[in-house]
């Protein structure tokens, strides 16, 4: 069966690197953060009041202490009393129990709502990807997939839960502080924020910067985690192949790539802080000399205490000054994850039901393919115009080369894949017009690649059909040969994908699925093809009484296993070319005689 190559995602793009002076936030950006907004936060309103509520107070806290250090400073320096810088002391402390209070619940609360924020969205993604064509999945790396469902969500998730909160504390501390500092004097903090344009420069050009890698940082990252999934699945292949060397330089590519660029990233990130260092400096500066100036002249207001205390101020103001622009440049980076992680809600299922679908169809009826085109790529056509007519509660069979399309067929009947041009009907019904979960609980397949869980055999069997007896359970492992496996390993697992097993004993299980599932039309794609001819031999019985009275359609490779079949059809290279059955094909004498001839000759020179 042809598959489609990887291309890129179609609604996602990798980032291009800008090619001018950007805006800080793209529309999509605006966009995305509507959308997060709206979808998991939105209805979580009325804790984040609450939370809004207690960043204040921690804002109000810093511009009382200032008040109250500005008196305390008087009272030292003035005819104060003792009592009076008791009373300043307690209310200070008093004031700071308060804020730490307020810094242990904010956190509190913030990170609940963002774990329930992600924990929907997850559940959001997980029933989005079950939605999903087929078509999707073979397209996309599964890294990618596991780095957007786990990585990005939890980064995104511990970006909104506490950095976002403790951003806006800062954001807060500084209007609060700074008010407080305007309206005490003015003059002085007009000539402190000189400094301003240029933080701003600074925070622009780094947001970009930082936008840019961040985006080829994530492709990186999603290709690594690929690269590693594939070494850890193929070590059987690694290990026979001598090839670790081979493997552990092609992960070191991939290491060294995200390095350089995360490298980039942090390098452009760490130019925040010593810009806002440098601007710290000039406004320190400015307030030191000009305050100064402004206590000697008699011309203004102005005392020591006055000084002192709009210096501290302007510590607190510069301080979360500058955890806020670091949070503006790692926003950027984390704009790009959920530019990621929306972008996989952006895919859509091109195979979904008709609005005037219906569940109800004759299971036992011909099915029908009529004038059938397809193709995996407009570069690459299968199918053109193919007719073939599998008759209800017979057993068919399609037998061809390798890429003949046998496989694809069986794609198409249960609509992993959807028809390009032509038909396919079950009687008079096109498939298109059926419930595809009707469609769909219709068939039992037993496939070439089989999907075997990290579970013992008994789950693995009842996966098909989880509300099952136990009895139906052992009836249909035994039905399938597997019952005494069963028996000597218990409740073991079988390993990541089955790697305790044997190529047989997997397809035993998924033939005991198949008689657990007992749907009337049965799809066998290569179902012995990893049997031995004795076990094969011993499970015919079975599969005879499992295919009794019901359409069954079988994908061949061995074709002595196939040779009482009601009807055989042929293909090549998308083609029909024979048909009927194994008596008269081999009588025909042309390629299905051809290939039976050469794999008996083949079993009988073993």
């Amino acid at each position: 069966m042809t598959q489609p190559t990887d291309q890129p995602d179609a609604n996602h793009p990798a980032p291009a690197a800008p090619t001018g002076r950007a805006s800080l936030y793209s529309a999509r950006d605006r966009d995305n953060m509507r959308w997060f907004w709206r979808t998991y936060l939105r209805k979580k309103s009325p804790w984040l009041i609450v939370v809004l509520g207690m960043i204040a107070i921690q804002g109000l806290v810093y511009q009382q202490f200032l008040s109250m250090t500005e008196n305390g400073l008087r009272v030292i320096f003035d005819s104060g009393t003792l009592r009076e810088l008791a009373l300043i002391c307690t209310v200070v402390f008093f004031l700071f129990a308060v804020r730490g209070l307020m810094s242990y619940l904010v956190p509190r609360v913030t990170i609940w709502i963002s774990n329930e924020a992600i924990f929907q969205m997850r559940r959001d993604l997980i029933s989005h990807l079950m939605a999903l064509d087929l078509a999707y999945f073979e397209r996309t790396k599964s890294g990618e997939i596991i780095q957007r469902m786990v990585t990005q969500t939890q980064l995104l998730g511990v970006f909104v839960g506490q950095a976002t909160a403790n951003a806006l504390r800062d954001g807060i501390t500084v209007i609060i502080v700074s008010g407080y500092l305007i309206y005490k004097n003015p003059i002085l903090f007009g000539s402190a924020v000189v400094v301003l344009p240029f933080v701003i420069w600074v925070m622009n050009f780094v947001s970009n910067r930082v936008k840019t890698t961040q985006g080829q940082a994530e492709t990186a990252l999603a290709d690594y985690m690929n690269g590693i999934e594939e070494t850890v699945n193929g070590m059987r292949t690694v290990k026979i192949s001598n090839q670790e060397e081979v493997e552990a330089a092609r992960l070191m590519t991939g290491t060294r790539s995200i390095r350089d660029l995360m490298n980039r990233v942090q390098f452009t990130q760490a130019l925040v802080m010593p810009s806002i260092d440098l601007s710290s400096a000039v406004v320190f500066v400015l307030v030191i000399g000009g305050g100064g100036w402004m206590v000697l002249s008699p011309s203004f207001d102005v005392d020591g205490a006055g000084i002192i205390t709009f210096l501290l101020g302007m510590v607190m103001v510069f301080d979360p000054a500058r955890l806020l622009a670091l949070f503006f440049g790692t926003l950027q980076s984390h704009l790009v994850l959920l530019d990621r992680i929306r972008g996989l809600f952006d895919e859509r299922a091109n195979i979904t039901d008709a609005p005037d679908a219906v569940a109800d169809f004759d299971t036992a009826a011909d099915i029908t393919l009529k004038d059938v085109q397809f193709s995996y790529s407009a570069d690459q056509p299968l199918f053109d115009g193919l007719n073939m007519t599998f008759q209800g509660g017979k057993v068919s069979a399609i037998v061809g080369s390798t890429g003949s399309g046998k496989t694809t067929i069986l794609s198409l009947l249960s609509r992993l894949y959807d028809v390009k041009g032509g038909q396919i009907t079950i009687g008079d019904q096109p498939i298109e017009q059926l419930k595809l979960r009707s469609l769909r609980g219709a068939f039992s397949v037993v496939a070439q690649d089989i999907v075997i869980f990290n579970n013992s055999i008994w789950e693995n069997i009842r996966y098909v059909n989880p509300e099952a007896s136990d009895e139906q359970i052992w009836q249909a492992a035994e039905d399938a040969e597997i019952a005494d496996l069963i028996r000597r390993r218990g409740n073991a697992p079988v390993g990541p994908k089955g790697a305790q097993l044997s190529g047989g004993q997997k397809q035993r299980i998924a033939i005991a699925r198949a008689f657990l599932r007992d749907a009337p039309i049965l799809l066998l794609d290569e179902a012995t093809s990893a049997l031995d001819q004795a076990t094969e031999e011993r499970i015919k019985t079975a599969l005879a009484r499992l295919t009794k009275g019901k359409t069954t359609i079988v994908v061949a490779h061995r074709l002595s296993s196939i040779s009482d079949a009601d009807r055989i059809f042929v293909l090549e290279s998308g083609q029909l070319v024979e048909q009927g059955c194994h008596s008269e094909l081999l009588a025909n004498n042309r390629l299905y005689a051809q290939l039976y001839t050469a794999q008996k000759q083949g079993y009988d020179g073993r």
